[in-house]
């Protein structure tokens, strides 16, 4: 998939992420140290823990993420490393108390095997007693929440029309979404993005870090503290290495 075009408009998109409550639940669970932000996106996330005192590290696969990440630290004035890294092979990182995987992103790994590669990575990656912090898409939305395209944005500066369709692979999705950006009055430059997405029971993503050495502390949903129910959205993860 491309991201060029993408990340220029990410944050915009993504303005009704709420990520002050993202970086609290990680606070009152870990409230300093050094912190790996996988698929960091365009920063956001990784400005807001080192403004918060974590030592912060961010690491995406797009070139073009990281460039606007790196742009966004440098106006902070904040010192954070970037690398460009798959979250299934972080090459060695290592010393981290902390790892997030936020915003749905490990949605994006297709196969079981490269969910199992990334928490066997991030265990690797941690220190004895670090914590792990993810979110998912829950089958129910996958499956059916999504099924209701298309969706449809309206916006001075940026609209879209959004397709979806299931997936080559159960609890999966393929999301065909036609941009328009404004350049100037009346013209608006138009680009298309093909993302693929794919989900797993809660009950299975606890399996699978047990097996790689965590300690599942909690699994909640829809930023809450409660449980997830069968029309839960996203799903909240926090396990510890052991």
């Amino acid at each position: 998939m491309s991201y060029g075009k993408f990340a220029s408009i990410y944050d915009g998109l993504m303005q009704d992420i709420p990520y002050d409550q993202y970086v609290e639940w990680v606070a009152t669970r870990k409230t300093s140290g050094k912190l790996l932000d996988l698929a960091c996106g365009t920063g956001t996330l990784a400005q807001l823990f080192a403004e918060l005192g974590y030592e912060v590290t961010a690491s995406d696969l797009s070139e073009d993420m990281l460039t606007m990440a790196a742009q966004r630290f440098q106006e902070a004035n904040l010192q954070i490393p970037t690398y460009q890294l798959s979250m299934d092979n972080l090459e060695g990182l290592q010393g981290f108390d902390v790892v997030t995987i936020a915003i749905d992103s490990l949605n994006y790994l297709k196969s079981e095997e490269e969910v199992q590669k990334t928490f066997r990575e991030v265990h690797n990656a941690l220190n004895d007693g670090g914590m792990f912090f993810f979110d998912v898409h829950s089958i129910y939305k996958v499956d059916e929440l999504y099924m209701d395209s298309p969706f449809v944005l309206d916006d001075d500066e940026v609209s879209f029309i959004w397709h979806t369709e299931p997936g080559g692979h159960e609890h999966s999705v393929i999301h065909d979404i036609t941009f328009f950006v404004r350049q100037q009055e009346e013209i608006y430059q138009r680009f298309e993005e093909t993302h693929e997405q794919r989900t797993f029971s809660p009950s299975l993503y606890s399996t699978w870090l047990k097996a790689a050495g965590f300690v599942v502390e909690s699994v909640t949903a829809d930023f809450s503290d409660t449980e997830p129910a069968d029309e839960s959205e996203r799903i909240f993860f926090c396990a510890r290495k052991v």
